[in-house]
């Protein structure tokens, strides 16, 4: 429903609070000069946008997390869950005490949100679906005025699909010969250097150095070849039994009948495994396709996109957003990164990357726990 259609099952008293919000001049006893009223001061631009620039970076981060959710409504224990994650510093330090039902009750006092009219969805909340628009439309507007372009760098970097075929490739090397595992499961460096020297991309195994990743075998392997691991084992396409890596039956069907992996699938896996570290993965990835359709500075995004980003463990913000944000969507052929002499990194996301991005959705129970097994 849309916000006209809200107000109208609205009760006074929740009219009348929206209304002192926008500091609206009409009858406060007359239902329908209220909504009149609030409709027209909401329907102004300059207002509107005025309401979204003064928010705090708590209610962003709330309003963010709602903003790409395809649902329709929500729990009050899913909104408390959400308003709770937002009180984060970027810089690692305390996170800042705040009571959650203050946003929710913020947000209701604006006429963002509404509780359901009907004995279903008496006890949930909704967000109009046209100020959904136009928050979308309002935050991309007052982004993109922050975002510094500039032209088409000289080198850049663009995989295209080219892990579609890795993915082939690693299959293809288990079918023809089973790989040693050790007692962690892991493949013995002889067989990974095998492997590897079959990528499009070039990858070096881990040095013994400790390292910090997300899924399941982030810790021995590097950082793609780990991603296409993981990708082949939740698809049981692999198996680990006995200390030897070697296809299951589907696997071998797969790689019998020629088949390759969809390039969908494979995205729709990346948010899976990793929102469980970084639970607003997907609308970060909006973000990035939003404001990066022409070369943009990494920075210039970065400034905008890291005060949305929770501290994972020993992932800052900044790493979370060039490495596990930036590099692997390059890694799956929706972005390029490329280099500017003298202003640094650029990236721009190509066409394919904005169909994916834009017609993916990942819910919250969808996501893969860290360790999980299959």
């Amino acid at each position: 429903m849309n916000l006209a259609d809200m107000l109208s099952y609205a009760d006074i008293h929740d009219l009348g609070r929206i209304a002192g919000t926008y500091d609206c001049e009409c009858n406060g006893h007359s239902k329908n000069e209220l909504i009149q009223s609030i409709l027209t001061t909401v329907s102004r631009r300059e207002i509107f946008d005025s309401e979204v620039e003064s928010l705090s970076l708590e209610d962003l981060r709330f309003l963010n997390s709602l903003l790409f959710d395809r649902r329709d409504s929500f729990t009050l224990e899913e909104l408390i869950a959400r308003a709770s994650q937002t009180g984060f510093q970027t810089d690692g330090k305390e996170t800042i005490k705040r009571n959650p039902r203050d946003a929710i009750s913020r947000f209701k006092r604006r006429g963002w949100l509404f509780n359901g009219h009907s004995l279903q969805t008496k006890y949930l909340f909704q967000i109009p679906a046209d100020l959904k628009r136009r928050f979308n439309e309002t935050l991309t507007r007052q982004f993109l005025g922050k975002i510094e372009t500039t032209g088409e760098p000289a080198v850049y970097r663009d995989e295209q699909q080219l892990i579609l075929d890795d993915i082939s490739q690693f299959l293809h090397f288990i079918f023809h010969q089973e790989a040693q595992l050790t007692a962690e499961n892991y493949m013995y460096k002889r067989f990974l250097q095998q492997i590897l020297d079959r990528m499009s991309v070039r990858e070096e195994p881990a040095k013994g150095a400790w390292r910090f990743g997300y899924g399941r075998m982030f810790k021995e392997y590097p950082n793609r070849f780990s991603f296409i691991y993981d990708y082949c084992y939740f698809q049981e396409l692999i198996s680990e039994h006995d200390q030897v890596l070697s296809l299951t039956e589907k696997g071998k069907q797969f790689v019998i009948a020629g088949r390759a992996a969809d390039l969908l699938d494979v995205y729709r896996f990346w948010l899976r495994l990793y929102k469980g570290a970084v639970p607003n993965m997907a609308s970060l990835a909006h973000w990035v396709e939003s404001l990066s359709k022409d070369w943009v500075l990494a920075d210039s995004l970065a400034k905008l996109i890291c005060p949305l980003i929770k501290p994972f463990y020993y992932d800052t913000p900044d790493s979370i957003f060039h490495q596990r944000l930036l590099q692997m969507m390059m890694h799956l052929g929706l972005l390029s990164i490329g280099e500017d002499e003298q202003r640094g990194k650029v990236v721009r996301i190509n066409k394919l990357g904005s169909r994916i991005v834009r017609g993916t959705y990942v819910s919250d129970d969808e996501r893969i726990e860290l360790g999980q097994q299959r």
